[in-house]
């Protein structure tokens, strides 16, 4: 099931992995398997892909990196199948992304030759791209009656939907605040209008999507693979302009 009505669909570059997480939700639609414990799958293959990526392993680590892009789209596959949505199973997939996110890149920094800072740098920008990437995604989601469960302005805590517990979702979007906040902060400063905006158009969008999780971490199993590991901070830093030029280019053209 999408997120967006099928008028307003785009090809999400990002989103490469789809079709097998849709076979694999489908799968356990009828068993005892929920969301989160496909999170947790998620989890763990983003974990061996850091463990092999100090060991050197490039090929196993490359695989297990696009293994969890598919397991953190068929946990939100899932919900939606068993029309499940839920708080919890949202700000604990985006909590686990950014820590998942700055250990992979901190994996990198361990078997290379660039320094701490520029891979913090590169984990900032990489966090800046993705924000950027959400924020817009959210806007249309909302604009062209798509999926809600992700809100444009994540500044209060949400009521808890059936089947969860408030607590819960208090305690998630606490801890999602506290390591999003500065991300969402921001990318709406730098464009606080972006809302008003007229609906963002397909080409746009599949542009924007370079700026996904799931296709920032195909570029980097691209270049372990293709021996090109002392290029992927430097890239990502660099990459991270591109924040500027879409921002220009919304406003520009879609004011």
């Amino acid at each position: 099931m999408s997120k967006l009505p099928k008028d307003h669909q785009f090809l999400d570059l990002s989103d490469y992995g789809r079709p097998v997480a849709r076979v694999i939700a489908r799968s356990l639609t009828d068993t005892a398997c929920t969301p989160i414990h496909v999170t947790v799958g998620f989890i763990i293959s983003g974990l061996i892909a850091i463990v092999s990526v100090i060991q050197g392993y490039y090929f196993a680590a490359a695989f297990f990196l696009i293994l969890k892009s598919i397991l953190d789209a068929a946990d939100g596959e899932l919900a939606r199948l068993n029309n499940t949505p839920s708080y919890t199973g949202r700000y604990f997939d985006s909590i686990s992304d950014i820590i998942l996110n700055l250990l992979i890149l901190l994996s990198i920094w361990a078997v290379t030759d660039t320094g701490l800072f520029f891979t913090i740098l590169a984990f900032l920008g990489i966090q800046l791209q993705g924000t950027l990437y959400n924020y817009y995604y959210v806007i249309l989601r909302n604009k062209a009656n798509g999926d809600t469960t992700s809100r444009i302005f994540e500044d209060t805590t949400p009521k808890a939907l059936e089947g969860e517990k408030q607590k819960n979702v208090s305690m998630l979007f606490w801890l999602y605040k506290k390591l999003y906040g500065v991300f969402d902060k921001a990318v709406y400063t730098l464009d606080y209008e972006a809302s008003k905006s007229k609906k963002f158009p397909k080409w746009f969008m599949t542009a924007l999507s370079t700026f996904g999780l799931g296709f920032q971490l195909l570029l980097i199993s691209l270049m372990l693979v293709a021996g090109l590991k002392e290029i992927i901070i430097p890239f990502f830093i660099a990459y991270t302009i591109m924040v500027f030029i879409f921002i220009g280019i919304r406003r520009i053209l879609f004011s």
